[in-house]
């Protein structure tokens, strides 16, 4: 009876011994699991977005496509938006080197505003990716945008295509947006030795459409009405639109913008906008997301951009990624726009 106790007890200890191994081993396993989900947490790159506003449609749609991109590509997001003040901008680009992002992207307020809070952001090994607008006199990794060169060669040449006459004016965005010089670039080339004369170059500052709008009406009530009006984006054209639909009822005159905004879209299928260009904003947003995230996790902007276009910005030779635009006129508005899921069908024809 002895022996039997003995033999008892004995299968007992392994018994408790084993499953106290067992446990062991599986508390182990679950807590290597979790410090793996912490360290895969910690390396996760941290994206920061500085916009100077979010009032355009434009902008709101860049904007979340980044985003879902950017979450997709499973990297987190800080967005600030500066309101339209540079001094807001300023700060907040701090802010985010304080937040020790991995890269800022940058929609610049004023092109040449940002040298200083780029440097110490560069200082710190934060990648700066100039987004659509190009900052200027800054250290900066990469500029990617739609090509606004070619974006006023192409307007260019549909008005000379469509006769709309040999007096034009401009009105632009600001003069600070290095777009602009590009556009009027762009238009210059084309329309050099055609016998074209540029009445005028409006600067809408700020981008305000009121300002716009008011240019607009002094061309009107002054009598000198271009044959053609080329402008910065269909937000002015738009402003530009709805003075003449305001003090000049019925008369039309050549207009064209870019974006391809809704609205815009919707007034060139009714006939008052002749055409808008269309700048692949998706691809590009996703194309800047991808960058970024890429640059976040260690890669040199050598390997991920092969085509090594370079664009000076008065500070250094900058890496520059383009995308082409396209016209969007009445005859491929569906094509362009609508086949492409930018606006649907019943948002351009919406009555």
């Amino acid at each position: 009876m002895v022996q039997k106790n003995r033999i008892f007890k004995s299968v007992v200890v392994v018994a408790f011994a084993f499953l106290f191994v067992s446990c062991k081993a599986k508390y182990s396993k679950s807590e290597t699991s979790s410090r793996s989900k912490v360290n895969s947490f910690e390396k996760k790159p941290v994206i920061g977005f500085s916009i100077d506003t979010l009032a355009l449609e434009r902008w709101q749609r860049d904007l979340d496509v980044f985003m879902n991109k950017t979450k997709e590509l499973h990297a987190d997001i800080i967005v600030q938006n500066a309101g339209n003040s540079v001094d807001e901008q300023k700060k907040q680009l701090l802010y985010l080197m304080d937040r020790k992002v991995d890269v800022v992207v940058v929609v610049a307020k004023k092109r040449d505003s940002l040298t200083e809070p780029i440097k110490m952001l560069r200082s710190k090994g934060i990648a700066v990716i100039s987004y659509d607008r190009l900052i200027t006199d800054a250290d900066i990794s990469l500029y990617i945008s739609v090509d606004t060169e070619r974006v006023g060669e192409l307007m260019a040449r549909r008005f000379i295509s469509t006769g709309v006459g040999k007096k034009w004016y401009l009105i632009l965005g600001p003069e600070e947006d290095f777009n602009m010089s590009l556009l009027k670039k762009g238009v210059n080339k084309v329309i050099a030795g055609k016998g074209i004369s540029i009445e005028g170059t409006f600067y809408t500052s700020g981008w305000n459409y009121d300002v716009s709008y008011n240019e607009a009406v002094n061309l009107i009530t002054s009598g000198n009405i271009p044959d053609a009006i080329l402008c910065g984006n269909d937000a002015v054209a738009g402003s530009v639109i709805k003075a003449f639909d305001d003090y000049y009822p019925g008369y039309h005159v050549s207009i064209c913008g870019q974006d391809a905004d809704i609205a815009a879209c919707q007034y060139v299928v009714r006939g008052k906008q002749d055409f808008t260009v269309y700048k692949p904003i998706s691809e590009l947003s996703e194309m800047a997301a991808e960058y970024a995230v890429l640059l976040a996790r260690g890669k040199k902007v050598s390997e991920i951009v092969p085509d090594q276009r370079k664009i000076n910005n008065g500070y250094a030779e900058i890496p520059v990624v383009w995308l082409d635009p396209k016209i969007v006129e009445k005859n491929n508005i569906d094509e362009v726009v609508i086949k492409s899921g930018f606006h649907t069908y019943g948002e351009v024809y919406r009555e």
